[in-house]
């Protein structure tokens, strides 16, 4: 066997090390390593929280027409299905959307702004009956999705 060369003995930058040193680096990683992660890690959840707090924030602010504006002309029933206009027991549209936070609050057992019982309870039924395509459905939807 010959001896090791300088080279070998002292790598290219010329710290000594030997190829039981690589595998053990290769294997564990440094603690240099460890902290660049858990740095990486910190800010991934720096950068999220604000997405998912203006997330929550948009949807509160989201609004909910009733009816929505195609078809504005018609009353809500009691549950919460449109009708002609005059319909005896059906309400007239809100004439402005509700936000979702409002939405939020009235199906937790409060009042939408500005209407009766009874009017509340048929445009809640009509919000509940939203589908996709119609003005408010986003926003309802996104209501339901749990925080």
């Amino acid at each position: 066997m010959s001896e090791p060369t300088p080279e070998q003995q002292h790598g290219p930058d010329g710290d000594s090390h030997s190829d039981q040193d690589d595998a053990r680096s290769v294997a564990a990683p440094s603690r240099r390593q460890l902290l660049m992660g858990g740095a990486v890690a910190a800010s991934a959840i720096v950068s999220i929280r604000p997405a998912l707090a203006n997330t929550a924030a948009s949807v509160l602010n989201c609004t909910i027409p009733v009816p929505d504006q195609g078809r504005a002309a018609n009353y809500v029933a009691p549950d919460g299905q449109l009708v002609p206009a005059g319909t005896p027991g059906a309400f007239p549209g809100s004439g402005r959307p509700f936000t979702g936070e409002q939405v939020k609050q009235a199906m937790r057992g409060g009042r939408l702004p500005g209407v009766g019982y009874e009017q509340n309870q048929a445009y809640l039924n009509y919000i509940r009956r939203l589908q996709r395509g119609t003005s408010g459905f986003t926003c309802y939807a996104s209501l339901q999705m749990p925080r």
